[in-house]
């Protein structure tokens, strides 16, 4: 255990320095250090006055000559001049007045954080404008058989530079980079030993194909960027209240059938039915809100920030400080949305002005005013997809360049005016998306198959050269939340066995749902033999049972009024509430030869007696084709005192007074939910041959943590640095633990296992490769010669908060 303690230091060593330096509230460039340069500093050091020599334009100018030094307030000669007591070198100099003590105090927290500045922001007026239309860029020569139209782009520009091209990487790290890509999982041990040990020429571009074609695991992946793009979510604020629709339906199939971009683009902004009609009608909050905040404007926001990378934000309450957007053209988006004529409110004060609606584009078109609001959308959809609008694919090739790649072309992501690193690149490669069809599975292909995609990158996947980004190859990218927990899940085969998104994940047939129909039997505790169940009784339901003969499926479906708890052998399967919500999911990794418990915890909610009741239903499938069911009825057991503690493996179940349940008659639920068993039962049976994903889910604590955002804004990319709360819960999260516990007692379940194929094992299903000597005889050591599942979880989780399997690279 001294090797493991020491690995786990190092570890810890490594994830304490990888923190971010700032905790608290950093300061807001655009809001509260633009307003002060303004009006302190422009007249004599900004535009085409730089008065002493000294410009403030940009960062680059106002860095040069240690005017300013980020990180070291002290050390930077404006604030110095700004608070020197002589008045003949103070600035700003003459009869102006000084810069206030608190302005002043903002400057000094800026510069000792960093100095943060908006990509492509200059005081000088804006350099440079983003082309509207499309352009298709003459491909470069073909030099030394690199025929790829990407590598030819990217080896002219690094020519320019007189740069070296970045050496390719090894198969290993290529198969688990394209992997978690494309799909989002890991490769298995067995697909890892595959693909290093085939020696075709062309086996790269076939495990590419493979992966996309991988239909459900493509889509479950990818679903996290359009989530977090669309700001579409299972929970979080506005659904209890009605304020809020998902289209999470819509999208899993627009993705599942690669749905071209453009028709995307056209049903998010004028929905042919309700499917995709949540994004544009954003959130309703409760109470008061800002103007800012009303529906019109988000509309307005969120179409820009989503499909043209343009900040409306700031123009959502006055001119824009950081772009050249104005408040007139952000109402003029909104007021396509809006039913009412729109007034202009100017940081929360009414201006008088009323909108007119307009797209901020009119050299390919204009919206008509006087339309109807489902009109005005279809005129918007068209000129978003119109064949001359080139921002449209060149904002989404540049957000799939991000992803793929670890920074965009143009960087951030959501400032398309800024001017991007390589414009040859980013236009080539939007011409060629709208010239195939808007393809975005095709745009993907395209990228991963070059040698640029499959090339090494330092340490930051680029360097600064005068303040200016360089590209020097892909970036490290950090697993998402969701990628780090289905890895874990993959290691363990703990993944949980129902969903939150309201979809199938396959296809069920009308037979195959009336094949797995069965009738509903609701049930209750001895409460009701003398009326309503009291408002709050708390019930605990048991049936035991055990199969009796080899299972090929087994699926559970249950539902209650008002809430439940389900657990199988004392481990949680799912829980719901609503009587009418079936949930379901699959049993078949849970499920013993033996003996079988299932328990539920069942809660009558209200403010007094009420009607309750609790139905559940399992189907087994034997391997000769004979199917049994069990179904809640008078042969399960009820207590009416459900045990404190939290873990049901502490329940003393013998000790409890168990009675006959009460088969509920007459019911009001049994029509409704006898029309939906079979279908319930049905997706379970579909869905149980693939591991449920976590983009599937509703955020737990850990994915919180890990960086998963609740999506109550448009999220475009997730921060790429850890956190305190992210370490504190990576070496202390229950959650993961009992996961890896899991996945230990996995490897090391049959008789054969020593630690030589325990280290070998991990290393592949994790990394992708095989150990080395020198990790093989740490790790020898730390095992021992009969390792138990403790010491194999301790290595487990040492391996996982390692920068190898933390990050993509």
């Amino acid at each position: 255990m001294n090797i493991i303690a020491t690995f786990l230091l190092f570890v810890g060593f490594f994830l304490a320095s990888t923190l971010s330096a700032e905790e608290g509230q950093r300061v807001d460039f655009a809001h509260e250090i633009v307003p002060i340069l303004k009006e302190h500093c422009i007249e004599c050091h900004g535009g085409d006055k730089s008065k002493g020599g000294m410009s403030i334009n940009t960062r680059r100018l106002f860095l040069e000559g240690e005017a300013a030094v980020p990180g070291d307030a002290m050390g930077s000669l404006f604030l110095e001049l700004i608070e020197d007591p002589d008045p003949e070198y103070r600035m700003p100099s003459d009869d102006n007045p000084q810069v206030p003590e608190a302005q002043v105090a903002l400057l000094k927290q800026w510069v000792n954080e960093g100095m943060d500045w908006e990509a492509g922001y200059t005081f000088g007026g804006p350099t440079y404008e983003p082309p509207l239309r499309p352009r298709s860029p003459e491909l470069p020569a073909i030099v030394d058989g690199r025929d790829h139209p990407v590598d030819r782009l990217i080896d002219s520009y690094l020519a320019t530079g007189d740069r070296p091209l970045p050496e390719s990487i090894d198969d290993s790290t290529f198969l688990r980079r394209v992997s978690l890509d494309l799909v989002g999982l890991l490769p298995t041990a067995e697909e890892a030993r595959a693909f290093l040990a085939y020696s075709s020429p062309n086996k790269r571009d076939r495990l590419i194909d493979d992966l996309l074609g991988r239909d459900i695991d493509y889509t479950e992946h990818w679903l996290t960027f359009w989530n977090d793009l669309l700001r579409n979510d299972y929970d979080g604020t506005g659904f209890i209240t009605g304020g809020r629709k998902q289209i999470s339906g819509w999208l899993y199939e627009a993705l599942r059938r690669n749905k071209s971009f453009d028709a995307m683009v056209r049903e998010l902004i004028a929905p042919p039915d309700a499917e995709s009609l949540g994004f544009i009608d954003g959130i309703k909050w409760r109470g008061t809100v800002s103007v800012a905040q009303s529906l019109p404007i988000q509309f307005s926001q969120n179409v820009s920030q989503s499909l043209l990378g343009i900040n409306m934000k700031c123009a959502s309450c006055h001119d824009s400080f950081i772009d050249r957007w104005t408040l007139a053209e952000a109402y003029g988006l909104a007021a396509i949305y809006s039913e009412e004529p729109l007034e202009l409110f100017r940081c929360d004060k009414p201006t008088g002005v009323m909108a007119e609606a307009a797209w901020p584009f009119p050299e390919i078109g204009q919206i008509d005013p006087a339309a109807t609001k489902q009109e005005r959308l279809e005129q918007l959809a068209d000129l978003f997809a119109h064949p001359e609008n080139g921002r449209v694919p060149r904002t989404i090739v540049n957000r799939l360049w991000g992803q793929l790649m670890g920074r965009g072309i143009v960087h951030p992501l959501d400032a398309m005016g800024t001017e991007p690193w390589d414009a040859d690149l980013l236009d080539w490669l939007a011409s060629d998306f709208q010239q195939n069809g808007y393809d975005l599975k095709r745009t993907l292909r395209l990228i991963v198959t070059s040698h640029a995609y499959q090339s090494s990158g330092d340490a930051v996947g680029g360097v600064a050269e005068g303040g200016n980004y360089v590209y020097n190859g892909p970036s490290p990218k950090r697993l998402t939340a969701e990628q780090f927990v289905d890895a874990i899940w993959q290691l363990s085969g703990s993944a949980p066995a129902a969903f939150d998104a309201p979809f199938s994940r396959g296809v069920v047939s009308p037979e195959l749902s009336e094949r797995f129909a069965v009738s509903s039997s609701w049930v209750w505790g001895p409460s009701v033999d003398t009326g309503l169940p009291p408002d709050g009784e708390k019930i605990l339901l048991r049936r035991e049972f055990k199969p009796s003969k080899p299972v090929r499926f087994a699926g559970i479906i249950t539902a209650a009024d008002n809430a439940f708890v389900l657990y199988l052998n004392k481990e949680e399967v799912f829980s719901g509430s609503g009587w009418a919500n079936l949930r379901g999911g699959s049993l078949a990794s849970r499920l013993s030869d033996d003996a079988n418990e299932i328990l539920i915890v069942a809660e009558n909610r209200g403010s007094q007696p009420n009607v309750a009741g609790v139905f559940c239903a399992v189907r087994l499938e034997y391997a000769d084709g004979a199917v049994e069911t069990i179904v809640t009825d008078q042969g399960w057991q009820v207590s009416e005192t459900v045990p404190e503690e939290t873990l049901p493996e502490k329940w003393k179940l013998d000790e409890l007074t168990w009675h006959d349940a009460r088969v509920l008659r007459d019911t009001d639920w049994k029509k409704k939910t006898d029309a939906n068993t079979g279908i319930a039962l049905a997706k379970t049976f579909v869905e149980s041959d693939r591991m449920l994903r976590s983009s599937l889910l509703k955020a737990d604590s850990l994915m919180r943590s890990l960086g998963r955002p609740n999506r109550d804004q448009i999220v475009t990319s997730r921060p790429n640095e850890l956190t305190a709360l992210e370490a504190v819960d990576l070496s202390t999260s229950a959650i993961l633990i009992e996961h890896l516990r899991a996945g230990a007692e996995k490897v090391t379940r049959t008789p054969e296992t020593n630690a030589e194929s325990i280290i070998e094992e991990v290393y592949f299903r994790l990394l992708s490769r095989p150990p080395s000597w020198k990790e093989k005889a740490l790790l020898r050591k730390a095992l021992g010669r009969n390792p138990d599942v403790e010491v194999v979880t301790d290595v487990l989780w040492a391996i996982v908060m390692t920068p190898e399997f933390f990050i993509i690279r």
